[in-house]
């Protein structure tokens, strides 16, 4: 769906993005991740338009970027771009037209969706009048009732409770069923884990991790393995294998260089240790995150491709 090679912005002598290249696949939601200052708004800006790179170049579903493709994104930015005065319905209708949708086709579109987030009671109302939550889900349906190609969220879930996280989750999964292909930036990890397929991970205006999400645990897997005992753990195990963490019948052992799985499995079956469970422990995204960052910060890297 989008291809960017070799991204450019500077402001001054920053660099808010420095020579990103990356491939983003059709019809998935695809993780864009960084910490605060990352360089991910810019690069976002430049994806819907807002503003260009200094060098580089973006190809849209296969074709050179032009103004015109502005008309298939649906943009949701992390801070609310609502006018706060204007009634609920009367914003909906008028961002939509901005998208190039007719009045008519937009009230059709916007009637749909209202009545399915059930807010169709907050026509009328200003948005100043409305939770943050409330705001939030007026926001989604304008970045998504034109039904646009590639649609970017930018911490769509802020604000929202559980049921209405939920909500827009499930959403997010049926617009990437029906074609759609979604970048999603956040802060979360474990929605990021759920939701995502595959990641990029922008610091310092660099692109510094990306691939898919479970080769990249597999990538960074630490040789960590939790076992589950059917009865009282054998005190032996603590002599024989680097144990970290124990709570009643279930520990976590750390595997020393020398050894492997199935090590491990032998040395339990010869001596008739009953286990109900033994599987890897693979890194959390969250884990993979503050290693890479905290890397970047130390030297200049290349992107590591999973």
């Amino acid at each position: 769906m989008l291809s960017l090679k070799n991204i450019t912005k500077q402001y001054g002598t920053y660099k808010a993005n420095n020579d990103i290249s990356l491939e983003i696949p059709s019809h998935e939601i695809f993780g864009m991740l960084g910490p605060n200052g990352a360089g991910k708004t810019t690069l976002i800006r430049i994806i819907t338009g807002i503003t260009m790179p200094d060098s580089g170049s973006i190809l849209f579903d296969g074709k050179k970027y032009s103004m015109d493709d502005r008309l298939k994104i649906g943009y949701m930015p992390e801070e609310r771009g609502l006018y706060k005065k204007m009634k609920v319905g009367e914003q909906l209708i008028y961002l939509a037209q901005l998208k190039g949708m007719s009045k008519q086709d937009a009230l059709k579109k916007i009637k749909i969706w209202v009545d399915k987030f059930e807010i169709a009671t907050w026509w009328n109302k200003r948005i100043e009048e409305l939770s943050k939550g409330m705001q939030q889900k007026v926001q989604f349906i304008s970045t998504i009732v034109h039904e646009p190609k590639l649609i970017i969220l930018d911490e769509p879930f802020s604000g929202l409770d559980p049921i209405n996280a939920d909500l827009i989750i499930n959403e997010m999964q049926e617009l990437k069923k029906n074609g759609a292909t979604i970048i999603f930036s956040t802060h979360r990890m474990e929605q990021v884990e759920e939701l995502c397929k595959s990641i990029v991970l922008i610091n310092q205006g660099k692109n510094i991790l990306e691939g898919n999400v479970t080769e990249l645990r597999k990538k960074y897997r630490e040789q960590k393995y939790e076992i589950i005992f059917e009865n009282e753990m054998p005190s032996e195990l603590f002599s024989r294998f680097q144990i970290i963490n124990q709570e009643e019948n279930n520990i976590i052992l750390q595997l020393r260089e020398e050894e492997n799985a199935r090590d491990v499995l032998e040395y339990l079956v010869n001596n008739h240790i009953a286990i109900s469970s033994f599987k890897e422990l693979l890194p959390s995204l969250h884990d993979i995150f503050v290693k890479r960052v905290k890397e970047s910060a130390l030297q200049d890297t290349k992107p590591i491709q999973a």
